[in-house]
């Protein structure tokens, strides 16, 4: 063995030191509470906020006022880019509401004309009666929204 290299019982030695200097790199932090990792979502103890830390869009509160039922057109419809709902009235007095948000590229529709809610990113069009594909390239209809109908207020929930 030659002089320069250094002995079993050094190397050993030192990997200890770097062990325990890194298991104690928290000494004296005992009441401290744990440090959660970024990526894990929010616990039940700290609930987010509508538009949260994490960027998503939280659901508006339930029972909060959409519109009027004077303010949605019979067979037409409202569109809500701030909650990303849209609200339809197929038949006088019947109302549906659904995502705004196109199932094809996850765009927000942007009109509801001549019977159909409709997207302009690449012209997906759905029925205003259930939201079905009428035309375009998405895949899949429009998920329907909860709302609530009382006297004249359209509420959301």
């Amino acid at each position: 063995m030659s002089g320069a290299q250094p002995s079993r019982r050094t190397v050993i030695a030192a990997g200890g030191v770097v062990a325990l200097t890194a298991g104690c790199s928290k000494y004296g932090d005992e009441g401290a509470e744990p440090e959660q990792p970024k990526s894990q979502p929010p616990t039940a103890a700290s609930p987010s906020k509508s538009g949260g830390k994490n960027g998503k869009k939280q659901p508006p509160p339930k029972g909060e006022e959409l519109a009027k039922t004077s303010d949605i057109p019979v067979g037409g419809g409202k569109i809500f880019k701030d909650k990303k709902v849209v609200v339809t009235q197929p038949e006088k007095g019947d109302f549906k509401a659904f995502s705004a948000v196109c199932t094809h590229a996850g765009c927000t529709v942007s009109e509801v004309t001549d019977g159909t809610i409709n997207c302009p990113c690449h012209g997906s069009k759905y029925r205003v009666t259930d939201a079905s594909v009428a035309g375009g390239p998405a895949p899949r209809p429009l998920p329907p929204e909860n709302i609530t109908v009382t006297g004249n207020s359209i509420t959301l929930g």
